[in-house]
């Protein structure tokens, strides 16, 4: 398991899931803050349809050891069958802000 700091990507159908998804893996404190960016538009293949869809983006800031945790748990609560779950190393950032991430995600993996 590798240490520092990671942002999530998910994508979800509208705001009010991406609200419900948010809420709780922040309460849960397996991210410490979530960006809910609405107004997306997708566009990809299906089951070998095109689709052209609006969506939400979910932007999770958390601790690189709680990504499987928050992973399984955003799969669990999501409502696509195969949801976008992405992860993206933070390379370096605002010491500050990296120490507000720790203090406010659990400390357990």
């Amino acid at each position: 398991m590798k240490d520092g700091y990671v942002m999530v990507f998910s994508t979800v159908a509208d705001g009010g899931q991406a609200a419900d998804i948010a809420r709780a893996v922040v309460g849960e404190g397996l991210a410490a803050c979530c960006n809910i960016v609405p107004g997306l538009r997708s566009v990809y293949k299906w089951k070998g349809e095109l689709c052209d869809a609006p969506e939400v983006l979910c932007i999770f800031k958390t601790r690189a050891p709680l990504f499987e945790r928050l992973r399984d748990r955003i799969r669990e609560l999501h409502g696509y069958e195969v949801p976008e779950v992405v992860s993206v190393d933070i390379t370096d950032g605002l010491v500050d802000y990296l120490d507000w991430i720790k203090a406010n995600t659990v400390t357990d993996p």
